[in-house]
C-alpha cells in the first residue's frame, strides 16, 4: 500500500471535489448498515451535511469504523461530527459545501438554523482507487 501519490491526488480531486453520491456504511449490533449520501472530497476525507439526531450519527457516536464506496473507489475511514454546521470553526468546510451541493442546498430539506444539522467528516485511512485499468492501494493515515 503506498501513500497518496500525485497521480492519485490528482484521480481523488477529479472524481470526488464536488457533490458526489457515495454509498456509507455504519454498524448496528454488529450489523451493517448502509445509505448513500451527497459528499465533497478534500485532502483524505469526505464531507456530508447530515443530521446529529439520525441513525448514521448514532451509529457512528457508538462506533467511528465506516466504509464508502463510489466511482470505482472504495475505502475506510474514520466518521466524525464536525458539529453544528453553522459554527464559526465549520465555516471554511461549510462554504465549500455549499458551494459543492448549490443544486439542491437551498430546496428546503436542510435547515440551517437547527443545530442538530452537522458537517459529518470522513476521514479516510485506506482505500482501493481503480482508473483506467490501474488499481491503487492507498494508505490515506497520516504520520
Amino acid at each position: 500500500m503506498e501513500k497518496l501519490s500525485l497521480e492519485t491526488k490528482r484521480i481523488m480531486i477529479e472524481r470526488f471535489e464536488k457533490d458526489t453520491i457515495i454509498a456509507l456504511a455504519t454498524v448496528e449490533n454488529g450489523m451493517p448498515c448502509v445509505r448513500n449520501v451527497d459528499a465533497y472530497y478534500e485532502d483524505g476525507a469526505f464531507y456530508v451535511i447530515t443530521y446529529a439526531l439520525s441513525n448514521k450519527m448514532k451509529q457512528i457516536e457508538k462506533n467511528p469504523v465506516v466504509a464508502i464506496a463510489g466511482d470505482w473507489f472504495t475505502a475506510h475511514g474514520k466518521g466524525i461530527n464536525l458539529g453544528y454546521f453553522g459554527k464559526d470553526e465549520n465555516k471554511n468546510i461549510a462554504t465549500k459545501l455549499k458551494k459543492a451541493f448549490c443544486a439542491w442546498i437551498d430546496n428546503g430539506h436542510t435547515n440551517f438554523e437547527d443545530e442538530n444539522t452537522c458537517i459529518l467528516c470522513i476521514q479516510l485511512t485506506d482505500g482501493v482507487l481503480f482508473s483506467n485499468g490501474t488499481r491503487y492501494d492507498i494508505d490515506f493515515k497520516i504520520d
